[in-house]
């Protein structure tokens, strides 16, 4: 079976980074447009014990902006593609492929803070102390949503779903 809409990594780098994604104009909301990732690392310590370095080894992701803010900010953001992450243990080399093909509708909210409606696999860094799982970087799949508040504390809400530990997987 294959899903229609999927989480782009523009919201994956915001997850894993802290960063918002950027605002989309107006007039975007007329059809799909690219959503390419840019590789990224995390420092030893801050999601597993060690340093990890993330980058699409399949990239075909897609973004339609739903809503807007009068402004022209996007409000409403919808994503389809496929995504697949290598992530790599930089001390040993290891790596894992993580599919992370979710679909997802996040709503972007004025105090910089972020909605998901999340179905399927998606790739979520937790810090210390900054979301209800430990500090981590996982797969999350299934149904559910994640609410990131202005301060970047994460909330996970499952539905229904599963939890994949990526830093165990490249230990």
């Amino acid at each position: 079976m294959r899903r229609t809409v999927r989480l782009a990594p523009l919201v994956l780098a915001a997850v894993l980074l802290g960063a918002q994604p950027a605002s989309a104009g107006a007039g975007t909301g007329t059809g799909w447009e690219p959503a390419p990732s840019a590789p990224w690392d995390v420092d030893a310590g801050l999601r597993c014990d060690f340093p990890v370095h993330g980058e699409p080894v399949i990239d075909e992701v897609m973004k339609r902006v739903l809503d807007t803010y009068p402004d022209g900010a996007a409000k409403r953001v919808a994503y389809k593609g496929d995504l697949v992450v290598r992530v790599t243990n930089t001390g040993t080399g290891a790596f894992y492929d993580a599919d992370v093909s979710g679909s997802a509708i996040v709503e972007q909210r004025t105090d910089g803070s972020q909605f998901w409606a999340v179905h399927g696999p998606v790739l979520v860094g937790i810090g210390e102390g900054k979301g209800n799982l430990p500090r981590g970087l996982y797969i999350i799949d299934g149904v559910y949503t994640i609410d990131i508040s202005s301060a970047g504390y994460r909330t996970v809400s499952l539905a229904h779903g599963t939890k994949d530990d990526l830093c165990s997987r490249v230990d």
